[in-house]
């Protein structure tokens, strides 16, 4: 009897954002202005204007902060003073830590350290919320209140006019959201296991800087976690980077054939780095401007595809140019770059197992997670041909799906020859037929062509 698979199930997002706050206050003045930029935006706001509160959260609620993107929480005063909201903080905060759900605090006229510490007239009216509650639901409260003012966000005393910083709030939020995909995809490839592995090898908690190295061979799906890791994470961060290949090429491009270590390369290299990660233009004259302008900022920084040391050495000689709280990525199939760096916490991409493999392999050829009952025997072939490699089940699932069986049975037979044993030939197979417009790839007598 053919074995079924089945798919993780994916969360189902009905909202972009979910505001938290507290007070008719905050409703009619600074939160109803930055709903209405989220309309004008095309953002959709959970908005609970008819909902009746009570002591306890509501299943509606819930539902509505779990099936959220970001949760914005609005921190004045009077929050502390509702049951409700710090009932609701919980729930933001665990979606934050099970999902990866975004939180953006905005402390309206609020020191974020007296919420950090509950301290000051925040902390006294906390602790008037707190009397007759149970002890293990305080400490609860109090580490969601930590946390979330560990998060960066935006602080009202910090801006003189708050029709800006209620526009840049909609900005940012709506380049998350940009950032923001959806889990259909990543769940095929068993992101939450690497996700899982990942934040215990980053440890987000620690206010020590780190740098962590994702290792793995071509193909295995290492750009496509570290995608799925920056578009969770970047938003606890004062900045964030992914550079990737692209960047480093085109950064470097007008020194090429100059020697490996040329000091104006490097300037050059810097500065747009410091660009990028500041988000304006930048025009530097020495090699210690990176640690000078970044050594107070928590930073997030990917670098994807990294075969250079040099590269490694310009843009993050090491992890005291960055402020605390910083993490460093490194993503690379090398790993004496990693070693030659100093970098120890490194997390080896493992191979999918050969159910998930399957999966990869049907969702590219069948757009489902399992093949139908007469190709079994086929896909599970097919699979153990691509070598469990994620980029190769991707590209010979594409290039097979819609072909008859016929087809599938006689690419077979030509994969079982000598010629076809590495998956590079076979890569390299399914890249001319899918590129080929007239499909000649499909006919037999093409394929000793290749």
């Amino acid at each position: 009897m053919a074995k079924s698979y089945s798919s993780s199930p994916s969360r189902v997002y009905e909202y972009d954002v979910f505001p938290s706050f507290r007070g008719a206050d905050v409703r009619i003045s600074f939160l109803s202005h930055l709903i209405r930029e989220f309309d004008q935006k095309l953002i959709k706001t959970f908005k609970d204007n008819k909902m009746e509160r009570s002591l306890s959260l509501k299943p509606t609620l819930e539902v509505a902060i779990r099936n959220s993107k970001i949760a914005v929480v609005v921190l004045s005063q009077n929050y502390a003073s509702s049951i409700w909201c710090l009932n609701e903080l919980l729930a933001i905060m665990r979606c934050m830590e099970e999902f990866g759900q975004i939180v953006i605090p905005v402390f309206y006229g609020l020191d974020p350290s007296h919420v950090r510490h509950q301290t000051g007239e925040f902390g006294e009216i906390f602790e008037n919320t707190c009397l007759n509650q149970p002890e293990e639901l305080k400490v609860q409260w109090r580490g969601a209140l930590s946390k979330l003012a560990n998060i960066f966000g935006y602080h009202s005393q910090s801006w003189d006019n708050e029709g800006k910083m209620v526009e840049e709030i909609a900005i940012y939020v709506s380049g998350k959201l940009l950032l923001t995909s959806s889990k259909d995809s990543e769940d095929i490839f068993g992101i939450e296991n690497h996700m899982a592995e990942l934040k215990l090898l980053l440890d987000f908690e620690s206010k020590e800087g780190r740098m962590v190295g994702i290792l793995g061979s071509s193909g295995v799906g290492k750009t496509t976690i570290a995608r799925a890791l920056f578009n969770r994470h970047s938003h606890q961060f004062q900045n964030s980077v992914f550079i990737d290949r692209a960047f480093v090429s085109r950064s470097m491009e007008i020194y090429r054939g100059a020697n490996p270590y040329d000091h104006n390369m490097k300037l050059h290299l810097q500065e747009k780095f410091l660009s990028e990660i500041l988000g304006n233009d930048l025009k530097i004259f020495h090699t210690g401007v990176v640690e000078e302008r970044l050594k107070n900022h928590k930073v997030l920084v990917f670098l994807d595809d990294l075969e250079n040391q040099f590269v490694l050495d310009t843009l993050a000689g090491g992890i005291n140019w960055f402020g605390p709280g910083s993490r460093i990525i490194v993503i690379t199939k090398s790993k004496h770059i990693l070693r030659a760096h100093g970098i120890d916490n490194i997390y080896k991409v493992p191979l999918p197992s050969d159910g998930l493999a399957l999966q990869i392999f049907c969702r590219n050829a069948f757009r489902q997670n399992y093949p139908p009952g007469d190709f079994m025997e086929l896909a599970s072939e097919s699979a153990l041909h691509a070598g469990n490699l994620p980029l190769g089940l991707v590209v010979l699932g594409s290039y097979l799906r819609g072909r008859y069986k016929k087809e599938w049975i006689d690419m077979l037979m030509m994969f079982r020859k000598s010629q076809f044993g590495k998956i590079q030939e076979i890569l390299k197979f399914c890249y001319n037929g899918l590129n080929n417009k007239n499909d000649e790839a499909r006919s037999p007598h093409c394929w000793s062509r290749l």
